[in-house]
C-alpha cells in the first residue's frame, strides 16, 4: 500500500499571512494539534502546531534567557524564541522545513520518516500542493485493514476509492466528516469522525450504493465538536 490509498484527503489548512489568534482559533475549533500552511495558490510553505504558540509574550509564557543565556546562546537562536514570542502572524512563527512525502511514497517510506523526525503526520503533495495527510492513525487504519484483505491492492481499488471520495465530497450533509477511506479487493472501510450517528449511516450507505463496493465496515466515531481527536 502506497500514502495515496490511505491518506485523508480533507486538509484543513490556513494561509501564511493569517493571524496567530486565527491558527489557534482554528486549531481549537478543527480539535487538531497542527496545520499546514500555504500561499495564495496553496502551495505548501510550512506547519504551525499548537507547540508553536504556547511561547507567548500576550500569556506570559515566553521563553526568558537566563544570564549566562544571554551571553553565550547564539543570535540566531534568541532572535528565533522572540520571533515565536512576539510575531503577529503565522508565517512569523510557522516551522518552515516540512518533511512530505508523495502519493505513491510506500507506507514503510511513510513510517520511517515519522519515526526519523519523531512527528506524527505527513502532508502528502502533487506539484508543491497538499493533496492529503496521513497520520499515525492511518497507518493503524491500514494495520487493522490488511489481515482480512491480504493481496496487493488494484488499480481498481485506486479508482474506486477516488470515486467513493467523490460522492461523499458531493454531498452536503457530508461537509463537516472527517473521513479517510481504505479499499482493498472492493471491501471499503471508513474510518474517522462524524457528528451524529444519522450522518455516520449515511456515509456507509452512500459507499454501499457506489458499484464495485463489495461490502462496507463503518468505523466512524461519532464525537461531538468540542471532543478533541488528535
Amino acid at each position: 500500500m502506497r500514502a495515496g490509498d490511505i491518506m485523508t484527503t480533507i486538509v484543513i489548512f490556513i494561509q501564511s499571512d493569517a493571524s496567530i489568534l486565527d491558527a489557534a482559533r482554528l486549531l481549537l475549533s478543527e480539535r487538531i494539534s497542527a496545520l499546514p500552511v500555504v500561499d495564495a495558490e496553496e502551495r505548501l510553505l510550512g506547519i504551525v502546531s499548537e507547540g508553536d504558540l504556547i511561547r507567548r509574550t500576550e500569556i506570559g509564557s515566553e521563553k526568558r534567557p537566563t544570564f549566562w543565556a544571554s551571553i553565550f546562546a547564539d543570535d540566531k537562536e534568541l532572535a528565533a524564541d522572540y520571533l515565536k514570542a512576539h510575531g503577529r502572524k503565522v508565517s512569523d512563527v510557522m516551522t518552515h522545513r516540512v518533511i512530505v512525502a508523495q502519493e505513491d511514497t510506500t507506507l514503510a517510506e511513510v513510517a520511517v520518516k515519522m519515526e526519523k523526525f519523531n512527528i506524527k503526520r505527513i502532508p502528502i503533495v502533487r506539484s508543491g500542493k497538499i493533496v492529503g495527510i496521513v497520520s499515525r492513525a492511518n497507518l493503524l487504519q491500514a494495520l487493522i485493514a490488511t489481515p482480512r484483505t491480504i493481496g496487493i491492492s488494484t488499480g481498481d481499488d485506486t479508482e474506486l476509492r477516488r470515486e467513493i471520495l467523490r460522492t461523499l465530497d458531493g454531498e452536503p450533509w457530508s461537509s463537516t466528516v472527517i473521513r479517510n477511506v481504505i479499499v482493498r479487493n472492493g471491501h471499503v472501510e471508513l474510518w474517522g469522525r462524524a457528528e451524529s450517528a444519522v450522518q455516520s449511516e449515511a456515509c456507509r450507505v452512500a459507499v454501499e450504493a457506489i458499484a464495485g463496493v463489495e461490502s462496507v465496515e463503518n468505523h466512524l466515531v461519532v464525537t461531538s465538536r468540542n471532543t478533541h481527536v488528535w
